[in-house]
Order: structure tokens, then C-alpha cells, then sequence
């Protein structure tokens, strides 16, 4: 099995404009994110931008990097692009998306996600974490994962929602949105038109479970801080300052 892993990162965020560049210790973030999916050994390494100086970056750092278009609506459908443009003749056969603002990753959320595709019925892997903060059950911004479980450390999917859910007595799952596909799931996803329940909930991945797709999460210990804020961008830099990272 083949695993590419690629790291989409669109320089207009806007809540910390050029996030993909903020210097972090030695490196730009999106570096940091370069090397810890790296580190998680799946295989190879592609960072996919829409901004000249994220691509240079990058390189400079010794990573690769794919110039893809700016009009994406999506992540995943930046992926599809850059994966057609960096394995024209098709050998991968999973694809890990992996967000460009994660650069405190633990690199065995990678190979958690793509675990799961060793089930032949998973379509999609993707992961989650038991919510403990009570604020977190009611945030909308908290994607909650509906699931059945396979096992201690697995669901099945069968809703996403930024509502609280499922109703009574048991834990709720926040979604953390790193996916591991299969090759041929990912492009009947890009295919397939937004779907009705991805337009309300504002969440891609409803479409692939509208159209009938499995996707499976794989429960672990916690949430990757994602860098959004001004503040999330200190924190980070102080996780990776006292890390071994350097």
C-alpha cells in the first residue's frame, strides 16, 4: 500500500492573516506540519498551496510542494488537484489530508486514521476524542461525531453535527478533521455535488455519508491544537519551544 500525505495550506485565513508563514521557533508553521507528518513515516510528503511564498518556504526547509489553484471551495478538492499533479500515474492508494495549521500534530494520529483502511469497507478514516469541558458539548465550532462503536478505540460514523449529540446518557465525540482515504473514494467524493445536509451543518464530510460512504473514526487520547487565533499561534509556540523539536 502506498500513502501519499498531503498537507493543503491557503494563505488567506482570516483571523491571522499569512497563518501558514507565522514563525514558529526555527520555522515557518507550515514546516512544522511538514515534519510531523514526516515523523508519522506514512510516506511521502506533499504541501499544497496556493501562495508562491508557502511553496518557497517550504522547499527551503527541504520539503516538497505543489502549486494548486486559488478558487478551491474546499480542502479536498485542493487535494484532488495536487494529488493529480504530484502522482499523475496513480501509485498511491490512500491519500492523508492533513490541515496546515496542526504543527503540535502527535505524527501517530496519521497512521491511527490510516489504520482503519484496512478494513476493506472503510471508505474514509478519520479520528475523534471523548469530550471532557462541558462548554465543548454545546460549541457549535466543536463538531460532534454520531457514531457506532466498532470497538474501545473505533466508531462507525453516522452523522456529523454542530448540534449535541447524541441526546442522553453517554460520551460525546468531538471530530478531529484529519481524514485517511482510499484513492478511489476520494475522487467519487470530489465528484459528488454538495449534498444537503452538508450545506446546513456547514461540514463536508455529511457528503460522503449522504451518499453512502463509510467513514470510521478512530477515538484517541486528544485534540490537536489547531492555530486560528493570534493566541493558538503563543500556544503553539510554547509547546514546541519546550519540546524536543528545538
Amino acid at each position: 500500500m502506498s500513502t501519499l500525505v498531503l498537507i493543503p495550506a491557503r494563505i488567506g485565513s482570516t483571523r491571522l492573516p499569512g497563518k501558514p508563514l507565522a514563525p514558529i521557533g526555527d520555522a515557518p508553521m507550515i514546516v512544522h506540519v511538514a515534519r510531523r507528518a514526516a515523523e508519522s513515516r506514512a510516506g511521502r510528503v506533499v504541501v499544497a498551496t496556493d501562495d508562491e511564498g508557502v511553496k518557497r518556504a517550504v522547499e527551503d526547509h527541504g520539503f516538497e510542494a505543489v502549486m494548486t489553484r486559488a478558487d478551491h471551495e474546499s480542502g479536498s478538492d485542493r487535494i484532488w488537484e495536487a494529488l493529480n499533479l504530484v502522482d499523475p500515474e496513480a501509485q498511491a492508494d490512500r491519500i492523508v489530508n492533513v490541515q496546515g495549521d496542526l504543527p503540535t500534530l502527535d505524527p501517530a494520529l496519521i497512521s491511527d486514521a490510516l489504520a482503519l483502511l484496512d478494513d476493506p469497507e472503510v471508505a474514509i478514516g478519520t479520528l475523534g476524542v471523548e469530550i471532557t469541558r462541558e462548554d465543548e458539548k454545546t460549541n457549535p465550532n466543536v463538531v460532534k461525531i454520531v457514531g457506532s462503536p466498532r470497538s474501545e478505540k473505533r466508531l462507525r460514523a453516522l452523522y456529523f453535527t454542530r448540534a449535541t449529540a447524541p441526546y442522553g446518557d453517554g460520551p460525546l465525540f468531538h471530530h478531529v478533521g484529519l481524514y485517511a482515504y482510499r484513492r478511489d473514494a476520494l475522487e467519487r467524493f470530489v465528484a459528488l455535488k454538495p449534498s444537503t445536509l452538508e450545506r446546513r451543518e456547514k461540514l463536508e464530510q455529511l457528503r460522503a455519508l449522504e451518499a453512502g460512504m463509510r467513514i470510521d473514526a478512530a477515538l484517541v487520547g486528544g485534540v490537536p491544537l489547531g492555530v486560528d487565533t493570534p493566541e493558538d499561534l503563543e500556544r503553539a509556540r510554547e509547546l514546541l519551544a519546550g519540546d524536543h523539536h528545538g
